[in-house]
């Protein structure tokens, strides 16, 4: 048997993968995040196993803990999905439980997920690419735990400025810190932003704001931040989009 690490994607189930769906409707066990819809874990079999080892401000399974259960439950020969929201590579420490998995010897395959970082600007009318706007994306996470090295805030300042958009993920509750190390980077603090909470689900809630005002905006978890100057094309498109279906009525 195996142990697959899936991705659930943004939310949503249908921007599910037909293989993450199969995988989910036929395991025997599903050890599962925080950020893995309700709706997607409903479909597990009834007879299947469900773990919960989400992650969340203040209350967190310790990684070490998942990596050595997804290697128990490997070796007792059972099909076993890992699901992870969005893709298991983006900031799911997917590549974490996939080396302990290998150090282990338990054999296991990885489905990609359509990432939030990508998903929710587009549910949000936000291309993260566009010719003459910007012409690059970086993704960086917002949560610096377990000692990894933080982003290089200033060092991003310059591309935002150039034209770059910045989605930020897991970037709720550190805000204020890294607007300020934008700030001093030379960003600008009238540059637009878009907070997309839980992305492309019935609760889905989009705030419009600017860098300088984002650390006070009112904004909840879980959420992508997306900075550049494409949030501005997504509000004209949202626009022509209400003005077309006016017309057309």
């Amino acid at each position: 048997m195996t142990v697959h690490l899936v991705g659930a994607g943004p939310g949503d189930p249908e921007l599910l993968t037909i293989r993450a769906l199969r995988l989910i409707e036929s395991a025997d066990v599903i050890v599962y995040d925080r950020l893995a819809d309700a709706a997607i874990v409903a479909l597990a079999l009834p007879s299947a196993e469900l773990i919960d080892v989400g992650k969340a401000p203040g209350k967190s399974t310790p990684q070490e803990l998942i990596s050595a259960l997804l290697v128990h439950l490997g070796r007792e020969g059972r099909e076993v999905v890992r699901l992870k929201g969005g893709d298991p590579f983006v900031f799911g420490r997917g590549g974490e439980e996939a080396l302990a998995l290998a150090e282990a010897g338990v054999a296991f395959t990885i489905v990609p997920g359509v990432s939030s970082s990508l998903a929710a600007p587009a549910a949000a009318n936000i291309p993260v690419t566009q010719r003459g706007v910007a012409r690059s994306v970086t993704i960086v996470t917002g949560t610096c735990g377990d000692g990894h090295d933080a982003p290089e805030w200033s060092a991003l300042a310059p591309l935002l400025d150039a034209g770059g958009t910045v989605v930020v993920l897991m970037g709720v509750a550190n805000r204020r810190s890294y607007v300020d190390l934008l700030l001093a980077g030379g960003a600008s603090p009238d540059i637009a932003v878009a907070v997309i909470e839980r992305a492309t689900t019935p609760a889905e809630r989009i705030v419009r704001t600017t860098l300088a005002e984002l650390p006070d905006a009112r904004i909840t978890n879980p959420a992508t931040i997306v900075i550049g100057h494409v949030v501005n094309v997504g509000d004209q498109l949202t626009a022509r989009l209400a003005t077309s279906l006016a017309n057309a009525h």
